[in-house]
């Protein structure tokens, strides 16, 4: 086991500024995985007349598009 005493020291404690290309890539698939959700969950709340299933459904929809607009919100600062 090889020990290494600067690793403590390069911790980051915030995570970079900067983007890269590969994590941009990745943000924008979990935009279109995420509007897919909040999509199909509008649909089946439409499509629902259980009152507590539609409810559900409808709080899942409203998760996803808040996690969009967050995702969104990442890609567009850089």
């Amino acid at each position: 086991m090889q020990h290494h005493p600067n690793t403590e020291s390069q911790k980051m404690n915030q995570p970079p500024e900067m983007v890269s290309n590969k994590d941009h890539l990745y943000l924008t698939d979990m935009l279109s995985w995420t509007l897919l959700a909040a999509k199909k969950a509008h649909f089946y709340t439409q499509q629902c007349s259980n009152k507590d299933v539609k409810q559900a459904l409808t709080k899942a929809q409203e998760m996803h598009q808040h996690h969009y607009e967050k995702i969104l919100h990442h890609l567009n600062r850089n």
